[in-house]
């Protein structure tokens, strides 16, 4: 498994390319993207206090990255169906992933272990890469507080 402190593309590496599904059950590659500027983020688990706080968050300032010219993709470990009711329920107009497998996660160095109420387990990172029209990483937020995400990737934008 890894960590965040050793694995994972950091600022100037080429972000690595992946194909999940969507929330639609249609597949997306990263490099389909590739032009145009990219927010990479990974949560938890759809549907819980936080992860909702977060894409709503993006759903609130969607405007301002659209205005940005930013491609906004959330992953979790979710399947596509989870996916599909949370972007319903809360009417997000971004794109959810579903990386079931975690292979994404892992590549990103964002699978990592977790530690809660004494109990050790494996989970996803709550992290936001922005990727360049280049396909290299620009700036990478670990650790990011729901609340604040989009405040800090709207200022890395230029669009705060």
């Amino acid at each position: 498994m890894t960590t965040p402190d050793t694995q994972g593309p950091k600022p100037g590496d080429t972000a690595p390319d992946f194909e999940l599904l969507d929330h639609r059950g249609e597949p997306v590659r990263l490099s389909d993207f590739r032009g145009q500027r990219v927010v990479l983020y990974f949560y938890p688990r759809a549907h819980t206090p936080g992860c909702t706080t977060q894409a709503c968050g993006v759903r609130d300032n969607y405007d301002r990255y659209r205005e940005a010219g930013v491609v906004v993709l959330g992953v979790s470990p979710d399947p596509p169906s989870r996916l599909a009711s949370f972007a319903a329920k809360h009417d997000l107009p971004f794109t959810l992933l579903a990386d079931p497998d975690h292979e994404v996660a892992e590549r990103y160095g964002v699978w990592v272990e977790k530690k809660m109420y004494g109990r050790t387990s494996f989970g996803v990172e709550r992290s936001t890469f922005i990727i360049g029209p280049d396909g290299r990483v620009e700036h990478v937020l670990r650790k990011v507080r729901p609340a604040e995400h989009d405040q800090r990737v709207l200022e890395l934008l230029g669009a705060s």
